[in-house]
């Protein structure tokens, strides 16, 4: 019978930090409304952890950090779980995608629920999924082009300590709070492809994804096949959400790989594939899952052990940014 026990695991660890992201986001609507309420609300500590959701500004801070050797303070939080996530491709693969961020779990979901209704995925022709596949790699290219490439340490500086990037956070709490219509048909859109194909926004459009794929190639750890062990059933092709040909890998090391491990306890012959280190040794499920939890956990102790965690911004700070006439734009 297929290993069952690493699935359940990474689901729960899945939900425990889709439950954890709602709650940060629930504290911060809260911390945001005793602003613009006046102080009619009880004030709640602003949540460091929503700078997660703020991949440009950790973007930004990254190449200033990298220009000056000072992590900024306005988001410190955000730069230490960017980096963190950046370690966690490097030895992990991308498994901060299966295992952690919350829209690729809403995706899985939604790609399970049109399974179970439809008795099956569709997956686009190679041809197409190639061709979409690089949509996710070009918007990566732009923007490290753009903030790489095209931003100066005075530059970097000067976003950094902008009102626009102080209430980038408030920004995008606003834009959930009040979708306009087109959001609302780009998210809905992608909910119901969502239903059809698997995780389409993750495969062919995030860029976050790409660069973390990228990263995940020099990984240590990947999934490895035993060709004399193998009966070539199909059932590691078939439970991939990636659509990767695992069954004709000696060793999988595409980008596309989101160390799900779900071809591993799918496979009837757990001989025949494994998830191993460079020289062959095996990492086993519960290993790898501890391991995930530990390193992405353990990045945000050491941003708060080393002072890089809450923001320097004090209440009066706040204060003048919501009695601006509009949230600043640049």
């Amino acid at each position: 019978m297929p290993n069952q026990k690493t699935q359940p695991v990474r689901i729960a660890v899945q939900w425990a930090f889709l439950l954890f992201s709602l709650y940060l986001g629930f504290a911060f609507y809260r911390f945001v409304l005793h602003f613009r309420s006046g102080g009619a609300t009880a004030f709640v500590s602003r949540p460091d952890g929503v700078e997660a959701f703020l991949p440009i500004s950790a973007l930004v801070s990254l190449k200033a950090w990298l220009v000056s050797g000072e992590i900024n303070s306005i988001h410190p939080a955000g730069l230490v779980i960017f980096l963190t996530i950046l370690l966690l491709s490097l030895v992990l693969k991308r498994a901060f995608c299966s295992w952690i961020c919350p829209v690729a779990t809403v995706s899985e979901v939604m790609w399970k629920l049109g399974q179970k209704a439809l008795k099956r995925n569709f997956q686009f022709p190679r041809y197409l999924d190639l061709a979409l596949r690089g949509v996710k790699f070009l918007l990566l290219f732009f923007f490290l082009f753009t903030v790489v490439g095209g931003m100066s340490g005075l530059a970097l500086q000067a976003f950094i300590l902008s009102d626009y990037n102080k209430m980038a956070d408030v920004k995008m709490l606003d834009f959930f709070l009040n979708l306009s219509g087109t959001g609302l048909i780009v998210i809905g859109t992608l909910l119901v492809l969502s239903v059809f194909f698997r995780n389409p926004f993750c495969r062919f459009i995030c860029p976050y994804g790409a660069l973390l794929g990228l990263l995940s190639r020099l990984s240590p750890v990947k999934v490895e096949r035993v060709a004399s062990a193998c009966i070539s059933c199909g059932g590691c092709n078939r439970a991939c959400p990636s659509h990767l040909d695992v069954m004709q890998s000696t060793r999988v090391g595409s980008e596309e790989c989101i160390g799900c491990l779900r071809c591993v306890d799918n496979c009837p012959k757990p001989e025949a594939l494994q998830l191993r280190l460079k020289g062959g040794k095996i990492v086993g499920g519960m290993v790898f899952a501890a391991l995930v939890v530990v390193l992405f956990v353990g990045g945000s102790l050491v941003g708060r052990a080393t002072g890089h965690w809450h923001t320097s911004m004090d209440r009066a700070e706040y204060q003048r940014l919501f009695t601006l006439p509009e949230i600043p734009h640049l």
